[in-house]
């Protein structure tokens, strides 16, 4: 009688923050999710370290912040700033304190867009944003960029509020984002 033991490379392997494949060297890896209407707070995970989430609690209504050090990929900040009965103010004053080669990471939760003017617009475009120009009232959005970036960022998704598709009454689905960050080696 011969016994069949089950292969351990039938059990996917686990990567960094729960990712789908391995960063490259000098890379770091992160996965990040939206809030889900105003109900599931957005989580931001960079280098198997979980920055934000409900279960920290350490999230809010609004736009959640968290800076990592881009030469190490460790946390330097988190915040979130209510962008529906907070003031704009604070994440401005938030966003110049922000140093060069700082990696930036963003996720909406419930609205983060209301109280968002030109000003914070322009200050999240220059950390290499695309779609913060268009961000409406409850859209969801996640985005990864860097002070000091040159370029626009590739890690950027964002789904608008539309009451014909959205997955919650009053809320379009979550958004969520993986990658590898390259990292600051100068």
């Amino acid at each position: 009688m011969e016994f069949i033991f089950p292969s351990k490379a039938t059990k996917p392997p686990r990567y960094k923050c729960g990712t789908t494949k391995i960063c490259p060297e000098n890379h770091f890896a992160f996965k990040m999710a939206s809030g889900a209407a105003n109900v599931v707070g957005p989580k931001i995970c960079v280098e198997d370290n979980v920055l934000m989430s409900g279960v920290k609690n350490n999230v809010g209504r609004g736009i959640n912040i968290a800076l990592v050090n881009g030469k190490t990929g460790s946390m330097v900040d988190t915040k979130f700033f209510d962008m529906w009965g907070g003031d704009v103010a604070p994440l401005i004053d938030f966003l110049k304190t922000i140093k060069d080669g700082t990696i930036v990471l963003m996720a909406t939760y419930d609205d983060g867009a209301t109280k968002l003017n030109e000003e914070s617009r322009k200050l999240i475009s220059e950390l290499g944003s695309t779609s913060i120009t268009n961000l409406g009232f409850r859209d969801n959005w996640v985005f990864c960029g860097g002070k000091g970036i040159k370029t626009k960022s590739p890690f950027e998704q964002h789904i608008k509020n539309n009451k014909d598709t959205n997955k919650y009454e009053g809320w379009p689905e979550v958004v969520e984002m993986e990658g590898c960050i390259p990292q600051k080696l100068d």
